[in-house]
């Protein structure tokens, strides 16, 4: 076979001086230096994950928020700012200016059901913001959550080609995925690289250490270059559930959630009315009814339920109070190098808040968030815990959606929804030199403007063209238009005239103040019938549906949303069991048996999830010694939420299981000196149960009484590890005892064999759906 030579570059090609055969007869020259233009600002963007519209003074709260009061004081305040209803395609949009089907995020980066607008990856002809801003010679800083990963892809042996480094950033530190443990992260990467921790400091909080490196970034860069204009990029996992924050500041909120969510939401609203945020004669919606959405009268609650509901509550609002104090301790850094009025600075929310906690709230995160079609009756989404501990480390808090209600103040329903409590959220942005406040000028903008407008506008601001070409290839066009007319004029009209939205069925159209909009039921028609139709510029909080008279404006704009479906590749629409099942065969390899050697590093969630979910399988652990007095954990899987993990304690092998928060303990006897094996196996049963068997050296030992639910969605959150039980303990008890306790023996392997599918795995009832619904046809 003839192969092409290779091509081969004349090294003096292009050189702009001249070569002799010694310096002496020659001329030097370099290449003119990156930089960025003289008094570039400095561009921070702050987003905050799952907050409602009215948590940050500025847009109502009585939660205290000194900084961003400051921010919005020198600022302006969008009012009519709309984004994506749910995290990840919100985080596409907000850095491409792309809309999120068009770069692949139909959904949350947990999904990959083989088509286009769920490819869950930025092409290579998508500039990012960063990419942008670092190709005009901006250092470009990324801290927190990512979400732009596949979870798939989030692990130690991917090409990474979707992780921060290579979507322009120069420094990473954060979460790849869409939520975290804030006491306990379950997996913290730094630039390309996961960080294997065994366990965190006293006093550790993720939403100050994630500040931390910001700060020290910034402190970096300045050390070595004091002119050169930074990115920073910080993407709060706060305050997504679990809902979790310092001691300290819970204790400051205390008291302040009695009244319950009505009394809460009544107050923002007439704040936020008395600061012009809406026009006159805005009605503030009924409680929200929408079936499997409702809230109830918080005065009729049981007063124990009240109590609790109002604990939640504090924690959340703990964990606005730190972000605002983190976000200080940052712009006190950069007004101390004298940037601050040449800083621009955004803070804003990826989605409206969250309903996910259910009516009342749980203190089992991972089990009230666990989506399958056929949950058993005697699944039970909360567990008890002593009212002191909601919050900390040993609680997965999620607040009822009446608090996710109040969050969204004054419009209805919440994220995942493309009704305004999904949509609308807060936003911020000050920049004092080049944006200065002129008297008279409040500050508000009541424009419509979509999140694909951030990215343009930024560049737009800091004199920044984007790209014709990246990567050798022409650039996608941008869907975002820039709205520095609107920052610079309270009167400007809006830039960004009609938007369509879809998310998981939901979706809707808007184009000049007319929105049409659907709450999606899934496997009902995607029919006309489910429009509603409002006119936000007199009705904001969508309150009086237009629908049946004015049909003729539902029908054109039910026609623009076919038009831009298409257009974007939002089709195909999710059919019953929704897109999150479905995965490509890549993934196959993730279920194959793995042997874990002593000294490995913690194995990654989702790859260890694929071992065991919805299965049966079985962990072999071989002992290269054993002595009489060894102890230690031998193998561990998950965390406080959710886990399982099998040790030696006192010469005694022992089996603890944590189910979604409820510890349950099994003492198998003495692990004799010289043991060679000890097995663990779980056999699949119908209801989402599992039942446990241990063996040492082949001899059969007690292990669980009965069955126990198995864990499933999100849980266990935290990999495995051998030979220790790493960062949050699987049990409390036992990390009390001896931290993480690693095993004093040696090990010489951990084994895990995943069985068959369970009869409760996903793919096996969906194929009995489709099996049943043919033999009717």
């Amino acid at each position: 076979m003839t192969q092409t030579p290779a091509a081969r570059r004349d090294p003096y090609d292009g050189f702009q001086g001249s070569v002799g055969r010694t310096f002496a007869d020659s001329r030097p020259a370099w290449p003119a230096e990156r930089r960025a233009a003289d008094g570039a600002p400095n561009i921070v963007v702050v987003l905050v994950d799952d907050m409602g519209y009215s948590d940050i003074g500025p847009f109502g709260a009585e939660i205290a928020t000194p900084v961003l009061d400051s921010v919005a004081e020198s600022g302006v305040r969008l009012t009519n700012y709309h984004t994506m209803p749910l995290c990840s395609p919100a985080r596409a949009a907000l850095l491409t200016g792309l809309n999120p089907h068009r770069v692949g995020y139909a959904m949350v980066a947990n999904a990959d059901p083989g088509f286009p607008g769920y490819g869950m990856e930025i092409a290579e002809d998508i500039p990012t913001l960063a990419e942008t801003l670092h190709g005009a010679g901006y250092a470009t800083y990324a801290v927190g959550k990512w979400h732009l990963a596949r979870d798939s892809s989030s692990n130690a042996a991917d090409d990474r080609r979707n992780w921060p480094l290579q979507k322009g950033f120069d420094q990473y530190y954060g979460v790849l995925e869409g939520l975290t443990n804030l006491f306990h992260p379950h997996q913290l990467v730094r630039d390309n690289s996961p960080l294997d921790i065994d366990a965190f400091p006293e006093g550790y909080y993720y939403t100050d250490d994630i500040t931390d490196q910001a700060i020290g970034m910034v402190k970096g860069l300045r050390a070595h270059d004091a002119d050169k204009p930074f990115f920073l990029y910080l993407a709060h996992n706060a305050v997504h559930a679990p809902l979790q924050a310092k001691p300290a500041d819970i204790d400051r909120q205390r008291g302040r959630y009695a009244d319950g969510w009505d009394e809460v939401r009544r107050r923002r609203f007439a704040r936020q009315l008395a600061d012009g945020l809406f026009p006159e004669g805005t009605a503030l919606p009924p409680r929200n009814r929408e079936a499997g959405e409702e809230v109830d009268a918080f005065e009729q609650l049981p007063p124990e339920q009240r109590e609790l509901a109002a604990r939640y509550m504090e924690v959340y609002a703990a964990m606005v109070a730190n972000i605002d104090e983190n976000l200080g301790r940052l712009l006190a850094v950069i007004e101390a190098y004298g940037e601050l009025d040449n800083t621009i600075v955004v803070f804003t929310s990826d989605n409206g808040g969250s309903g996910e906690g259910g009516a009342e709230g749980t203190r089992s995160y991972f089990s009230r968030f666990a989506h399958h079609p056929r949950l058993p009756e005697d699944w039970r989404p909360d567990v008890e815990r002593d009212p002191e501990l909601i919050g900390g480390p040993r609680s997965m808090v999620h607040y009822p959606r009446g608090w996710a209600m109040a969050s969204n103040t004054p419009f209805r329903l919440y994220k995942r929804h493309t009704y305004a409590g999904g949509v609308r959220v807060p936003f911020l942005l000050s920049w004092p030199r080049g944006l200065p406040r002129t008297e008279g000028d409040g500050g508000l903008r009541h424009a419509y403007q979509y999140v694909t407008d951030l990215a343009p506008t930024l560049l737009e601001l800091a004199g920044v063209a984007r790209p014709a070409e990246l990567h050798g290839r022409a650039v996608q066009e941008e869907d975002g238009t820039a709205f520095v007319s609107v920052l610079r004029d309270p009167a400007a009209a809006s830039t960004h005239p009609e938007q369509y939205c879809e998310m998981t069925g939901n979706r809707s159209y808007y184009r000049d103040g007319h929105k049409i909009v659907t709450v999606h039921r899934p496997g009902a028609p995607y029919d006309d019938s489910e429009w509603a139709l409002y006119d936000i510029r007199t009705d904001p909080t969508e309150v009086r549906d237009l629908a049946a008279a004015r049909p003729e404006v539902v029908k054109e704009l039910a026609a623009a949303w076919e038009e831009a479906a298409w257009r974007n590749g939002v089709f195909p629409l999710p059919g019953p069991g929704g897109a999150m099942v479905r995965r490509g065969p890549g993934e196959d390899r993730l279920e194959r048996p793995v042997t874990l050697l002593p000294g490995t590093p913690e194995l990654e969630r989702y790859r260890s999830s694929r071992l065991t979910a919805f299965r049966s399988f079985t962990v072999t652990v071989e002992l290269a010694r054993h002595g009489a007095g060894d102890q230690g954990v031998l193998v561990s899987h998950g965390d406080q939420g959710g886990g399982y993990s099998l040790y030696v304690e006192e010469g005694r092998l022992r089996l603890a299981y944590n189910e979604y928060g409820a510890l349950h303990e099994a003492d198998a006897g003495p692990l004799p000196a010289g043991a060679r094996t000890v097995e663990l196996s779980a056999a699949a049963e119908p209801g989402l149960r599992w039942r446990f068997a241990v063996r040492v050296d082949g001899e059969e030992r007690p292990a669980l009484p009965g069955s126990v639910h198995q864990l499933i969605g999100m849980a266990p959150f935290q990999g495995i590890s051998v030979g220790l039980d790493r960062k949050s303990p699987v049990s409390w008890p036992v990390h009390l005892r001896h931290g993480v306790f690693r095993y004093s023996g040696e090990l010489a392997s951990v084994t895990y064999r995943p069985g068959e599918p369970g009869p409760d795995a996903p793919e096996v009832v969906a194929a009995a759906l489709r099996e049943a619904a043919a033999a009717f046809e």
